[in-house]
């Protein structure tokens, strides 16, 4: 009876072992893993009561030991993270990758240990923003003027944007500018075909479109769809548009014809407006692009989250790298990838001389020392040192895909800086699914990332350079460094310097160029979306 009492007593235990392990043991010894203890075995009790507890427990971490390896080549396969997106062997990466923490499907690398000195803990440091805020004030007559532009209904602009993303923000921006001059209603605009890329996005696939009619509902009245009792109206038509127009040209041009057609199509007007313009329109410039502008919520959403799997790994550096064949071919500057890389974008710039921007007479070397020239991966990663980048720092890369194929164009960059990422090999392959083939939206997930991101740094000038300039510093001035090319160049050719006095003059280049509170000195060429003091920003001291 005791015997049959203890018997009763007796609990099963199991083993949790998982599936891949299990479709890899043979099949008679698969029986005798998962068979339950029978009542009738005593022989097997007094087995298991005779072996020792250690052997047993051994023969359990064996088990799960080959289970570990057999699913880490089966995650291998899963997480579409590494450091570099070339094909580049993880000896040159020298990035170490742990598998204990898992964020999004997304492997993190392990942080080796950092030996701060002084040079790093500077290049990390945010500039003085010297009290710099948001102030967007505008004045008691525009005011006025806003409460009669929200009750018209009879007036409405159509406007078409073109180009890349940041060049179809730049229109948009004018396009609001020009409603409010006009005091007409905005359509919401239309994003015509990419003709390099082919992508047909939408107003809405890319920005937030309640949010952009709610931010400017008292400036400008923002409407999805012209009226139906406007379809029939026959709109005015768009005169040749010169470059750098005045408020008073647009008024002079369109004003009468739109009070009495009600509807004015705009297409192709990028950089036509003025960059000087009023006070309060300088400020709604910025209201559009700082605070209307916002990307659409499944945009903002991812690249919220790989900015973050950026920041799990401490302060990181965005760089906008402008290496693409396109643009070598418009610069008409070398790749510096060697002979065979100069004579495809000669030959190529041959077929398609319309290409070449402007200073067509000035050859490669000419461009180069005038600072036109974007920089190759070599000099951003010499720049990156000289300035004290440390060589674990977390690099995130915006841009297209590098002439000559990123293993090649990129290797100067990985060498230095093995921790070097971009949105592809941040994100699985599910995450970015939904975006594949749509320029813009990559793009525009690339702008979130790097707007996010400690330390900003374009190799070239471009709407994104100018657009994130502006922003960073509306946000509250953080780094951003616009190489000085120009005056780099000499020093980059002196082979006589020492590395310790190539790094001083360097950074004494750049003692003023890493974001710092810059007013806009030069208003007829420069943007108030890149410098946005004195117009959007003020102090204190400005203020009072």
């Amino acid at each position: 009876m005791a015997s049959e009492n203890e018997s009763a007593k007796i609990k099963l235990s199991y083993i949790a072992v998982p599936s891949q392990i299990i479709r890899s043991i043979p099949s008679p010894s698969l029986q005798g893993v998962i068979k339950s203890p029978s009542k009738r075995s005593r022989t097997r009790a007094r087995f298991f009561s005779t072996v020792s507890r250690s052997v047993f427990l051994v023969f359990v971490c064996v088990l799960a030991l080959v289970g570990m390896l057999i699913l880490s080549e089966q995650l291998d396969s899963l997480v579409a993270f590494s450091s570099i997106p070339c094909n580049t062997t993880s000896q040159e990466l020298a990035v170490h990758f742990s598998t204990a923490q898992l964020g999004g499907g997304v492997s993190q690398p392990a942080m080796a240990p950092v030996a701060e000195d002084k040079g790093v803990r500077e290049f990390w440091k945010q500039p003085d923003d010297m009290s710099y805020r948001p102030c967007l004030h505008f004045s008691e007559g525009y005011r006025q003027t806003s409460q009669a532009i929200k009750k018209d209904r009879r007036k409405y602009l159509m406007v078409g944007v073109s180009g890349g993303l940041n060049q179809q923000r730049n229109q948009i921006v004018d396009a609001v500018v020009i409603a409010r001059i006009l005091g007409a209603a905005l359509v919401v605009p239309v994003l015509q075909v990419n003709q390099v890329w082919g992508d047909e996005s939408e107003f809405a696939d890319i920005f937030d479109v309640e949010h952009f009619k709610r931010v400017l509902a008292d400036d400008v009245k923002v409407v999805s769809s012209l009226p139906t009792s406007h379809l029939t109206r026959r709109p005015v038509n768009q005169v040749p548009t010169p470059p750098h127009v005045t408020e008073q040209w647009i008024r002079s041009t369109y004003q009468r014809r739109l009070n009495r057609e009600a509807v004015l199509v705009l297409r192709g007007f990028d950089s036509r407006l003025a960059k000087d313009l009023r006070p309060d329109l300088q400020k709604l410039r910025c209201k559009v692009a700082f605070e209307a502008l916002r990307f659409a919520p499944r945009l903002r959403e991812l690249g919220n989250r790989l900015a973050s799997r950026m920041r799990s790994r401490g302060p990181y550096i965005a760089l906008h790298l402008r290496l693409e064949k396109d643009v070598w071919i418009r610069t008409g500057c070398s790749a510096g990838l060697g002979h065979r890389h100069d004579e495809i974008i000669r030959k190529e710039r041959e077929l398609r001389p319309q290409f070449l921007t402007d200073k067509t007479k000035m050859d490669y070397k000419a461009r180069k020392a005038a600072g036109l020239c974007p920089m190759t991966a070599f000099e951003v990663t010499r720049l990156l040192k000289a300035l004290g980048a440390p060589r674990n720092a977390n690099i995130f890369w915006a841009g297209g895909e590098p002439f000559g194929g990123a293993a090649t164009a990129l290797k100067p960059l990985v060498q230095e800086f093995p921790r070097l990422y971009n949105k592809h090999n941040l994100s699985t392959p599910r995450e970015l699914k939904p975006f594949r083939n749509k320029a813009s939206l990559l793009a525009a997930i690339d702008f979130i990332i790097a707007e996010k991101s400690n330390v900003f740094m374009p190799s070239h000038g471009g709407n994104m350079a100018r657009i994130l300039k502006g922003l960073r510093a509306y946000t509250g001035h953080r780094k951003f460094i616009t190489p000085n090319k120009r005056q780099m160049v000499p020093y980059f050719l002196d082979a006589s310097l020492s590395g310790s006095e190539f790094n001083r003059i360097i950074r004494e280049l750049h003692n003023t160029s890493l974001g710092q509170p810059m007013p806009r000195i030069d208003k007829d060429r420069r943007d108030v979306t890149a410098f946005p003091i004195p117009e959007c920003m003020c102090n204190s001291t400005a203020s009072s």
